[in-house]
C-alpha cells in the first residue's frame, strides 16, 4: 500500500463543501472519482480541514492510499488533474508519505484568509470570491479589535450552533486585518478552529469597521460565551483555506468548516 499526500486548490462556489454529501457534489467526491478513473481503485480521501459550501481552497492538504505501488507521485498528479477536468479543482503537489501521516491529525496549524471587497462598485471578475461591502470600513480599527481575540479563550460566541467540537476552548495564534488596495484582508492562524469561527469573527469585526462597535464591545462578545452576543456570520464567498502546517504534534485537531 502507498500513501499519497496531495495539495489541492479549488473554487468552492460549485460545491456543497469539501465533504462528499448526498445533497450535491463535494470536492472530495470529485477527487475520489478521479482516483477510480486512473487507478481502478476506490480510495477514501481525507483532508486537513473540511470547508463549507462556497469556501475556497488554496492549499488544502489531503491523503489517500492505493494498493498499487507502481504509480509515481508525478504520475498521480498528472492523472488527477486530467480526470478532475472540467471541475475547478487542481492538485498542485503530490508526494509519497509514510503510513503514519494523516492529513487531519498530523496537522499542527491552519491558516485562513478572508477577503472583503470594500468599494462602491460591486465585484465583477471577483464575484463569488469576495464579500462585497460598499460602505467604508476602518481596517485599522478592525485590526485593533481583532487583537482581543488572539490567545486562548472559550470561543462559544463565535461557533456555529451545530458545531460538533467537544470544547469551545481554542488558541488563536494570529488575527490580522490589513487594507490591500480596495480589499480588506483578514488573516487567521491557529492549531484548529470551530465550525464557522472565522466567518463569525469576521462578521463581528465588520461592526467595528463600520464604527458601530468598539474594542470593548468585541471583548464583551468574547466573554459572553454566547453566539447571540457576537456579529453576523460572514458569507462563505470571501473565505480561503490558505495553508495547512505540519510540525511537532501538540494535541488532536478539530477543524470544522471555519
Amino acid at each position: 500500500m502507498v500513501r499519497y499526500r496531495i495539495t489541492v486548490e479549488y473554487d468552492g462556489g460549485p460545491y456543497v463543501g469539501w465533504q462528499r454529501q448526498d445533497n450535491g457534489l463535494g470536492v472530495q467526491q470529485v477527487i475520489e472519482e478521479a482516483i477510480i478513473a486512473f487507478s481502478g481503485e476506490t480510495a477514501h480521501v481525507q483532508c486537513a480541514g473540511r470547508t463549507d459550501a462556497g469556501v475556497h481552497g488554496l492549499g488544502q492538504v489531503a491523503h489517500f492510499d492505493l494498493q498499487r505501488d507502481d504509480i509515481t507521485a508525478n504520475a498521480v498528479q498528472g492523472a488527477l488533474n486530467y480526470h478532475t477536468k472540467p471541475h475547478p479543482v487542481a492538485v498542485t503537489a503530490v508526494e509519497v508519505v509514510d503510513e503514519d501521516f494523516h492529513a487531519r491529525f498530523s496537522a499542527t496549524e491552519r491558516e485562513y484568509l478572508y477577503r472583503i471587497l470594500n468599494r462602491r462598485a460591486r465585484a465583477a471578475l471577483e464575484h463569488g470570491h469576495v464579500w462585497w461591502v460598499p460602505q467604508p470600513l476602518n481596517a485599522t480599527a478592525m485590526h485593533e479589535a481583532a487583537q482581543v481575540l488572539v490567545g486562548q479563550y472559550d470561543f462559544s460566541s463565535f461557533r456555529a450552533s451545530h458545531c460538533q467540537a467537544k470544547s469551545a476552548l481554542k488558541t488563536l495564534d494570529q488575527l490580522d486585518v490589513s487594507r490591500v488596495g480596495d480589499e480588506i484582508h483578514i488573516k487567521a492562524r491557529a492549531r484548529s478552529f470551530l465550525h464557522h469561527q472565522v466567518r463569525n469573527m469576521v462578521g463581528t469585526l465588520m461592526e467595528v469597521g463600520r464604527g458601530k462597535w468598539t474594542v470593548d464591545d468585541v471583548r464583551a462578545a468574547r466573554d459572553a460565551k454566547d453566539r447571540s452576543a457576537a456579529g453576523q456570520t460572514a458569507p462563505p464567498d470571501g473565505l480561503y483555506l490558505v495553508r495547512d502546517g505540519y510540525g511537532p504534534l501538540v494535541d488532536s485537531a478539530e477543524d470544522e468548516n471555519a
